[in-house]
């Protein structure tokens, strides 16, 4: 049975704000002695997660969700907030946040995630408690009665949840483990990086010179990013359906390999594909080839992206002979470099054999049982 799922890849941007820290400046990260450039975890993700893309999670036809403070207001009794909501709405309205959230003030409360199936669940119970005598003790006994009823809807918490995880700390029990691991991305070299002086010219009044002065961080960086699939666990977060497992990862790899994070994209335009994309499929424990940066690559060589091809294939070579551990692998590889054992083929084709591999290793594994 395929095991994990490992996906390597080396993206270059030039003059870009990827990810951007609380003072706006570019993230970064020190790794072998030298400040790195970072695109975070959380960013990536997102980016992914909400790409409108042919690839898109939404178009695998599993339902989404989404994170909020206010979705008992928004999406489950938005009539309540309404001018002119009756009492009972209200009443209603006040047992779902304090049981969901544990907090009145939305201000205060911690986003949670919700499934669209779980949505539409609470939402109908929510309408059947406002035509009961007592709506808000309907309400109450809703929850006091039903809560296995929620815990059993694990599997509506929405794609998302199945693949990157879900925590609720007002029930443990609805947590979800993310089934998606996913490395924050490094620059292979130290960080590059200049502030950019711009000024904002007044159109209608030029004799005043500038309508003001800023200036904001930009870097160049190779990136190297990691993503590690744990096969079984997506399936079982996938109510046991291998198809829909292998059509995530399918869609998921060409999310990884076109779509761009990137702040202040109407000014750098930061869009770019992976130059290299390293596909492994194998049921051992899965390891970074991150490592094959913590020197950091030399800027100065003019030969930045085929050394640290180079570097990856070296390294990778390396723990083959030391570990043999017999993954099998294709890539897309744009650079000069002999990837060891493995296969060159375009994304489409990689993508598509991936989602074959956890289909079958799925099958056959039924049938051994």
């Amino acid at each position: 049975m395929t095991r994990f799922v490992q996906i390597h890849w080396l993206t270059s941007y030039p003059a870009t704000l990827l990810n951007r820290d609380d003072a706006g400046l570019a993230k970064r990260m020190p790794f072998g002695g030298a400040p790195r450039a970072r695109v975070s975890s959380q960013c990536l993700k997102r980016h992914w997660r909400t790409a409108e893309d042919v690839h898109s999670l939404a178009n695998v036809g599993v339902p989404m969700g989404s994170r909020s403070k206010k979705t008992v207001e928004t999406l489950i009794l938005p009539e309540a907030e309404a001018d002119g909501a009756s009492d009972a709405q209200k009443a209603v309205l006040k047992v779902f946040v304090e049981q969901l959230y544990s907090d009145k003030d939305s201000a205060k409360r911690q986003a949670l995630f919700f499934g669209k199936p779980e949505i539409d669940y609470l939402r109908e119970k929510a309408l059947a408690c406002l035509d009961a005598p007592e709506p808000a003790k309907a309400a109450e006994a809703f929850f006091k009665d039903e809560r296995a009823n929620l815990r059993a809807l694990k599997h509506g918490a929405g794609l998302e949840s199945a693949l990157f995880g879900r925590m609720m700390t007002s029930d443990p029990s609805a947590n979800t483990d993310a089934a998606i691991h996913v490395a924050h991305a490094l620059s292979v070299h130290r960080i590059e990086r200049d502030l950019d002086y711009l000024t904002a010219v007044d159109d209608l009044d030029a004799g005043t010179g500038a309508a003001g002065l800023f200036d904001v961080e930009l870097t160049s960086a190779l990136y190297y990013g990691y993503v590690v699939v744990d096969v079984p666990l997506l399936i079982s977060n996938l109510a046991n359906d291998a198809q829909t497992a292998g059509k995530v990862v399918e869609h998921l790899i060409h999310l990884i390999a076109e779509v761009s994070p990137g702040a202040k994209k109407g000014s750098t335009a930061p869009y770019a594909r992976a130059e290299v994309l390293l596909v492994e499929v194998g049921d051992r424990q899965p390891r970074t080839l991150a490592n094959a940066f913590r020197t950091p690559v030399a800027l100065g060589s003019n030969r930045l992206f085929e050394e640290s091809a180079e570097k990856m294939a070296e390294y990778l070579g390396k723990l083959d002979s030391a570990y043999n551990t017999g993954e099998a692998r294709k890539a897309v590889n744009l650079s000069d470099a002999a990837l060891p054992n493995t296969q060159t083929a375009d994304l489409a084709s990689i993508a598509a054999w991936v989602a074959q591999e956890i289909a079958y290793s799925e099958a056959t594994h039924r049938g051994a049982a």
